[in-house]
């Protein structure tokens, strides 16, 4: 039973506790797949429900690590087992625990608001948009940011950090060389001028026109005239004016239009 309730695993040549970072960054993505679902579900279209049934799955995950044992934490179990094939590469644990702790203390905030009272708006988002940042660094980078804020608070600095960044490199690392700088500078002017064609060469009623008075121009007489008329019609039919009411959450962090776009309400 010990071992049960047990943060990081000992092994020998290990002078602390320690966790399989492989393991830790694959939960980490599986986590981060659900966080961009239910998060684009709330904010292109409006619909919280997703983000009201992660947070209480990503919430009991974060419990199951920080209080029990992160081997035994659902998303832990399944990342570990998607990466069993591969060498560990083992970490500090203590400094894990610590920001996990954080992730919690986010998770437990919405869950509150948004589970609990259906709470929507700035704050929520700014939760959300934190757990989605730390959630892509420790994923995509191998960069614990919760870790880094565990030196501020324990005068014991972490040990056996992921890329061995705790300690003092033998070599300094290189910089970018001039070729490698010429490259991202050619690839940022391409992804300029492929947003620009695209932009330009976007398909008629797929949000490709601002306003009817654009197909009036190409010559498609009357457009503004049924743009209206199905507008009248739509703002007539009360499920339609429901359904097309902006919520308060849209209003507050001012993306009043943007929420209308997204779900075609004029």
């Amino acid at each position: 039973m010990a071992g049960f309730f047990q943060f990081g695993q000992d092994i020998e040549g290990y002078p602390i506790r320690v966790l399989n970072e492989r393991a830790v960054r694959a939960a980490a993505g599986l986590l981060l797949v659900g966080a961009m679902v239910s998060f684009a579900n709330a904010m292109l279209l409006g619909n919280f429900q997703p983000t009201r049934f992660f947070v209480m799955v990503f919430m009991l995950d974060m419990a199951v690590r920080v209080f029990v044992n992160p081997l035994y934490a659902p998303s832990m179990i399944v990342g570990g087992w998607v990466v069993r094939h591969q060498t560990p590469d083992w970490v500090g644990a203590p400094q894990k625990r610590f920001a996990w702790g954080i992730g919690l203390v986010l998770g437990v905030v919405m869950f509150w608001t948004m589970g609990i009272n259906q709470i929507v708006g700035p704050i929520n988002m700014l939760v959300c948009g934190t757990c989605l940042t730390l959630m892509f660094f420790e994923t995509a980078f191998g960069i614990c940011l919760g870790c880094k804020v565990y030196n501020l608070f324990h005068k014991e600095k972490a040990q056996l950090c992921p890329g061995g960044v705790c300690e003092i490199p033998a070599v300094p690392p290189k910089g970018l060389s001039l070729g490698q700088m010429a490259v991202l500078l050619a690839f940022v002017g391409y992804a300029v001028a492929a947003g620009q064609w695209v932009k330009a060469t976007r398909p008629m009623g797929l949000g490709g026109f601002d306003d009817m008075a654009t197909l009036e121009d190409l010559g498609v007489k009357g457009a503004g005239q049924t743009g209206a008329t199905a507008a009248s019609g739509a703002a007539a039919d009360p499920a339609e004016a429901e359904r097309c009411k902006v919520p308060e959450f849209a209003k507050a962090i001012g993306h009043e239009d943007m929420w209308k776009q997204h779900n075609r309400c004029k």
